[in-house]
């Protein structure tokens, strides 16, 4: 491009630069869901087809950006963690957070309106909005703990909102701000009694996409290849050279995307048993 006088407007542009050697998680919320989920009439408490849409839309990511390695989703909002040593955009963080949610956005209305063709997306009634934010962790225990953080809240929330509902559409005329009222103060004991008691409701036995959330991950299913990654573990120093990194790129390149509903809080082999995710 000529360079022109004008050009010194670029002078006033200003870049992060997320730190190096730390984990990037990108979350993404969407914006105005409650009054979304009113105009295209979800189901309550859950409606698998919209979890379905947001899941579908989540692995569209996964084909569209190789950096990253693991995912985990509820309700509306998705967190996408990228391998350490990413170089995506330079880890512009602007370029990366714009990206995620343009992304998330247009996947989202794509799968939206093949699944619902009674129902599309329109201007008129209103378009689904995604923001999007960049946090980067010191070490992979505190990632863990941020995924156990999302999972902890899918829980709280999916059991309040199991409960308010069975309330509004199965109980005795109560309205919603009936329902608020009468679970104000209590506790998840409290919440699983009233189903249990009043709809013959077993939580236990509710989906576990609705408890557990949507894990996404590049999975290394054969075993020459799991036992190839852990010899690419730090040397003596603390130190993986640069050799065993591109060779580990290659080897994630063949994982598979797989979907799954499982435990991330106390279940440490689901994590120890991966230990390409921290590298």
């Amino acid at each position: 491009m000529a360079k022109s006088r004008f050009e010194y407007v670029r002078e006033f542009e200003r870049e992060n630069h997320l730190l190096q050697e730390t984990y990037i998680v990108i979350r993404i919320d969407g914006k105005g869901f409650h009054k979304f989920s009113q105009i295209y009439e979800f189901d309550k408490p859950n409606d698998i087809t919209a979890i379905e849409v947001l899941n579908s839309a989540a692995l569209e990511i996964f084909k569209q950006i190789p950096d990253v390695v693991f995912a985990y989703g509820q309700s509306d909002e998705y967190s996408f963690l990228l391998k350490k040593n990413c170089k995506l955009y330079e880890r512009r963080e602007m370029k990366l957070i714009t990206l995620f949610s343009s992304l998330i956005t247009s996947a989202y209305m794509y799968h939206w309106n093949l699944t619902h063709p009674t129902n599309p997306i329109s201007i008129e009634k209103k378009l689904p909005v995604f923001d999007a934010r960049a946090v980067i962790y010191p070490n992979f225990d505190v990632v863990k703990d941020y995924f156990r953080w999302r999972q902890a809240d899918c829980h709280i929330n999916n059991l309040y909102n199991t409960t308010f509902w069975a309330l509004v559409l199965k109980g005795e005329g109560m309205t919603t701000k009936d329902a608020e009222t009468y679970l104000n103060g209590t506790f998840s004991k409290d919440k699983n009694e009233i189903l249990f008691s009043k709809f013959g409701i077993n939580y236990n036995n509710e989906p576990e996409i609705y408890k557990k959330g949507t894990i996404i991950i590049r999975e290394l299913n054969e075993t020459i290849m799991k036992k190839d990654i852990q010899h690419q573990q730090p040397g003596e120093e603390g130190e993986v050279s640069n050799r065993q990194l591109q060779r580990l790129e290659k080897i994630v390149k063949k994982a598979e995307i797989k979907t799954y509903h499982q435990d991330l809080i106390t279940d440490e082999e689901f994590w120890s048993s991966r230990p390409w995710l921290s590298m």
